[in-house]
């Protein structure tokens, strides 16, 4: 009861430094950046717990939320999570982490895809009977290291692109994280700042155009131009929480996660999670989001299984509540070894 109290204090300490979590700003900043599907999240399990990850993540999806993490790796790791986004979009995610001599490595990919897009117009605004697609990819390549017991390191570097129809966008940016084990029980806090890079830009054919500055004067000749497209920020974000674990027995563990988040293009963000481990095999999740336009609740679950003599497999499922836009499902799927 005492650590659960101590925990408690903690936590309200942190919520007391963010009041902008539940407190709107005057300007909203919705909309400024591009390339969103850096923040769709990925790992079912961390889903199922709000997304409130960058203390709690232990396995190759520190790629993903907190690089720092993967210096506490002992077994290399190998995981995919195949998302059903809104609307028919997919988005995929891959990731292979491996502790070394010197650190530990890690590699990702994150691809997303549209399907067919039917073309409007303004004069045919029911479609054209044409169509295009958009996708978008990133890939990745990270490093960590546990400089002490206590307190580790990590960097990501990831190549990203975006395609809508012809036209093509390409930019580099970095991934920075720290985690520290506080000493006290379990407790460790991390903090991450992701998509740290230049602006983004689209070029591409469809921007071509031909003009001609006096159609009625024979004597010209009409000139080749280009659309103008401004350039758009990557989905800057910051990150901090603490997570907690609570042994009850010796097969029996609860972990509480909360974490806050500050994104460049919209309001500050908070999420809370709970996850419940029998055995260390069987698991029950729970989250929910604060301040987000639809997303709230999260639920979910997982199992481990030992199918080789020196590799666990994982399976995670995750559940999310977008409110208007209905319901989004995660599935998970992880090799240590």
């Amino acid at each position: 009861m005492k650590a659960t109290r101590n925990l408690v204090l903690i936590l309200g300490a942190i919520l007391l430094l963010t009041p902008g979590l539940y407190a709107g700003d005057s300007f909203s900043k919705v909309g400024t950046s591009g390339a969103q599907f850096l923040k769709l999240g990925v790992g079912a399990r961390y889903t199922a717990l709000g997304d409130a990850a960058v203390a709690a993540v232990s396995d190759g999806y520190a790629m993903y939320f907190n690089p720092a993490a993967l210096g506490a790796l002992d077994k290399s790791h190998l995981e995919f999570t195949n998302i059903q986004w809104i609307d028919g979009v997919n988005l995929n995610y891959f990731s292979f982490a491996k502790p070394t001599g010197f650190g530990s490595i890690g590699v990702s990919v994150t691809a997303l895809s549209s399907g067919d897009i039917e073309v409007t117009t303004t004069e045919q605004p029911n479609g054209t009977g044409e169509y295009y697609s958009a996708s978008s990819y990133a890939i990745a390549a990270g490093y960590a290291r546990r400089l002490t017991d206590f307190f580790s390191v990590g960097v990501n570097a990831k190549y990203i692109t975006e395609k809508i129809s012809e036209e093509r966008a390409s930019g580099i940016a970095f991934d920075f994280g720290t985690l520290l084990y506080t000493g006290y029980k379990s407790l460790r806090i991390g903090m991450s700042i992701s998509n740290l890079g230049p602006e983004m830009s689209f070029t591409g054919p469809e921007l071509n155009f031909n003009y001609n500055p006096a159609p009625n004067n024979e004597s010209y000749d009409p000139a080749q131009g280009v659309l103008s497209v401004d350039s758009y920020d990557l989905p800057l974000m910051f990150r901090i929480g603490v997570a907690y674990d609570i042994q009850y027995s010796e097969d029996t563990r609860m972990t509480l996660v909360l974490e806050t988040r500050d994104p460049t293009d919209n309001e500050q963000q908070g999420a809370i999670g709970t996850e419940l481990a029998l055995g260390e095999t069987f698991f029950l999740r729970g989250g929910w989001k604060f301040n987000c336009a639809e997303e709230n609740l999260t639920l979910g679950g997982g199992i481990n299984l030992a199918v080789w003599e020196a590799t666990d497999l994982a399976l995670n499922y995750a559940w999310a509540d977008f409110g208007r836009l209905s319901s989004v499902h995660r599935f998970s799927l992880g090799f240590r070894f």
